[in-house]
């Protein structure tokens, strides 16, 4: 197979603002300049100004398309008869497979063997030939390097690539020439190929403007390979698509020099920036895509009165994922509560409760009773209700209502312990 990764010299960049300049006029009107607009509400929130670049409305829903489309249009003739293989579960399968198709190369897409089928299938949609091997991501790119070979295909990494690198890049570009006075922009690392594109650009046209990296706080590869720290990496984070044990050998010497800091997300941090977006922007976007604004949210005051970049960097979620998160968030605002309450075993009991709760102008969503697992006396039963209320406050006050009607309460989830 052959390898298309090329180490930088020890005296030159292997990538420059003059390559990224290049793949944006290969891209150009076969990817999307995207909406780079300003948001007056996050803005407000965080006393700064706040752009977003929505990446997640590309025809793939990713910003990589863009490295991906610039690596196949480098390729010889010889090497797209070929054809080219890469390996992905997620965005990049879907930028190599949609751009692939454009430009009539064969393409095969490897694919651990338990990524969803949705995924797969949307692969498959766009034209790729799919290969589903591998337990793991490492496991299914040792199996692409070495079927590759075999069959002479190109390889097209992820992000270890100055090709990829410089389409990546281009999003830069496009942020910096229509909005040039950022002084911040805030970037997902997970290999550090959009990263090291958007540094490039970004240092190339104004030396000041501060560059933030974000990792899931259960992925800080590049962060430990960089600070020499030796945190833990592993987990199930919602940030799959940053979600690397292995930083790239040419991105971390480009975010080395380029990139100011690199900070850690939390879990938490993510779901709560996924669904403010959706509130406020009313746009959808996976973990990683949100990771610019969880950052902002776990320090805020680090970007108060900056001109702050961000990049909505993908919109691929599972749509039972993004129930998950949304229906989560209104249990931490006390929206969504679980109430568990004895009660006699007896007709009217439900009736009487749902009273109470409607008269406190609050609403059931589920109703179940738990006669065998329960402490409560064999004549009585616990009645597990999940109410909606407009906030914190509203749940106490309908819980207390409850207790005046005489019904033992406890609160067993809105986004704490029971009490």
């Amino acid at each position: 197979m052959k390898s298309t990764e090329t180490a930088a010299s020890a005296d030159a960049p292997s990538v420059t603002l003059a390559d990224v300049q290049r793949a944006a006029a290969t891209v150009k009107g076969a990817v999307i300049n995207t909406d780079f607009d300003v948001s007056r509400t996050l803005g407000e929130m965080f006393d700064c100004d706040v752009w977003l670049k929505f990446e997640n409305l590309q025809f793939t829903a990713a910003y990589k398309e863009r490295g991906a489309l610039n690596k196949l249009a480098s390729l010889s003739e010889k090497e797209r008869a070929c054809g080219v293989i890469a390996m992905s579960a997620g965005n990049h399968a879907q930028g190599v497979a949609y751009h692939a198709r454009r430009l009539n190369i064969p393409a095969t897409i490897v694919m651990p063997s338990a990524t969803p089928t949705v995924k797969v299938e949307n692969t498959r949609k766009l034209g790729a030939k799919v290969i589903l091997d591998g337990a793991s991501f490492e496991d299914a790119s040792a199996f692409a390097m070495t079927y590759g070979t075999m069959h002479g295909l190109t390889f097209i990494h992820p992000f270890d690539d100055p090709h990829v690198i410089a389409g990546q890049g281009t999003v830069a570009l496009e942020m910096l020439e229509a909005v040039p006075d950022l002084d911040t922009l805030i970037v997902p690392i997970g290999g550090g190929g959009l990263i090291s594109g958007v540094a490039t650009v970004a240092k190339a046209i104004n030396p000041k403007i501060r560059i933030i990296g974000v990792e899931a706080q259960l992925y800080p590869s590049m962060l430990n390979a960089i600070k020499h720290s030796h945190l833990p990496v592993g987990g199930d984070t919602l940030a799959e698509g940053i979600a690397v044990t292995t930083p790239g050998r040419i991105t971390r010497p480009i975010i080395e020099k380029l990139v100011d800091d690199i900070v850690l997300v939390s879990e938490a941090d993510l779901e709560r920036a996924i669904t403010l977006l959706i509130t406020i922007e009313k746009t959808v976007v996976e973990g990683a895509g949100a990771a610019g604004l969880a950052a902002m949210m776990m320090d805020p005051r680090r970007y108060k009165g900056h001109k702050v970049g961000l990049i909505l960097c993908g919109g691929n979620i599972d749509t039972r994922l993004l129930a998950s998160v949304l229906t989560r968030d209104l249990a931490r605002e006390g929206r969504l509560s679980r109430l568990a309450i004895d009660v006699p075993d007896r007709p009217g009991q439900l009736a009487k409760i749902a009273s109470v709760i409607g008269g406190a102008s609050a609403n059931i969503v589920e109703v179940y009773h738990q006669r065998v697992f329960t402490d409560v006396p064999a004549k009585g039963t616990e009645l597990h209700l999940v109410v909606e209320t407009r906030d914190r406050d509203h749940i106490e006050a309908v819980v207390e209502e409850l207790r005046k009607a005489g019904y033992s309460v406890t609160i067993k989830g809105s986004g704490g312990g029971p009490r």
